[in-house]
């Protein structure tokens, strides 16, 4: 800037969760704990579903997709995180801080839409079973995964985009673990209401789009299910859906308690929280939900370990 009272931003200092050391040596711990679940598992039930025959379904291939996701975008925080949890002082260079927020906006929209694909899918399979392999065939599957990559990149373009017309001037402290918009809105020297209004608009067109789709989905999903005269095939269904409806209330509800709010409203240390659980906890929670209530996957599971046993 051409006022020599402003000094521009080159680096953020990111002031993290805590300030204490001794929390810091915990927080680095579990932290890990839950990264390298994330991670592992994550890629696992990718391989899994790669080498089991009977997983070459739609569905699966769908959880699939999520799970490389959901690796990725819990990837673009945490290795800097746990890093930034062991020294003294934690920095993010600006170009740095542009190509995470890029990264990490691509995965979390990109789970969105696929979240919704997976409720399309469910609603094919029960309402219309007769036409499942025709309106979920491979192609249509790749179509809807592509489609959700797309609209990842888009949307996460459009927010960078909108970011790199700031100017931060002086203050540089980031209250926060990493560089969310808000925080970062809030440092800004410049007007900030196109930026909001770009994130409340996209964004919460995006969410609401999308979650429509699961309610509406999930909707006929209900009706259909009653009139199944089997008791067992009702509960069949409602198992089927049950794990997917719970990742999808998780996401979307945190989501929106974190982003689709007036900036008024915004608290730092509140953000703080809900952050961690949307970056670290949900990839993880997702991989226990679709493993340990997916009768399909833990029987896999169980041949699988049989059969490395059986080679040893």
């Amino acid at each position: 800037m051409a006022d020599d009272n402003f000094t521009v931003v080159t680096e953020f200092i990111l002031l993290g969760l805590t300030d204490h050391a001794e929390l810091k040596a915990v927080l680095f711990v579990v932290f890990l704990v839950i990264y390298a679940i994330t991670l592992l598992g994550n890629l696992g039930m990718i391989l899994l579903i790669q080498i089991t025959s009977k997983l070459h379904t739609p569905m699966y291939f769908l959880l699939s997709c999520l799970s490389f996701v959901d690796a990725c975008y819990s990837s673009a925080i945490a290795p800097k995180m746990l890093v930034n949890l062991l020294v003294v002082k934690a920095t993010i260079s600006f170009s740095a801080r542009m190509v995470q927020h890029l990264c990490f906006g691509v995965f979390i929209t990109t789970e969105g839409f696929l979240l919704s694909m997976m409720a399309y899918d469910r609603y094919v399979a029960i309402v219309s079973p007769l036409l499942y392999t025709v309106a979920m065939s491979e192609r249509k599957c790749v179509e809807l995964v592509t489609g959700s990559w797309i609209g990842g990149i888009v949307n996460s373009l459009i927010h960078t985009i909108s970011l790199r017309r700031l100017s931060f001037c002086r203050l540089n402290a980031v209250s926060h673990f990493f560089c969310d918009i808000p925080s970062l809105l809030k440092l800004s020297c410049s007007d900030t209401s196109m930026n909001e209004l770009l994130l409340l608009t996209f964004s919460g067109v995006i969410a609401m789009a999308t979650f429509l789709t699961v309610i509406t989905s999930y909707i006929f999903i209900a009706f259909a299910s009653l009139r199944i005269h089997s008791a067992s095939g009702r509960q069949q269904a409602f198992s089927t859906c049950a794990s997917h409806l719970t990742a999808v209330t998780i996401f979307y509800g945190t989501l929106s308690f974190s982003y689709i709010q007036p900036s008024s409203q915004y608290s730092v240390e509140q953000e703080k929280v809900v952050s961690v659980f949307y970056t670290l906890g949900i990839p993880m929670l997702n991989l226990l939900i679709h493993s340990l209530r997916n009768k399909d996957v833990k029987e896999a599971v169980k041949r699988a370990i049989e059969m490395k046993h059986f080679l040893c």
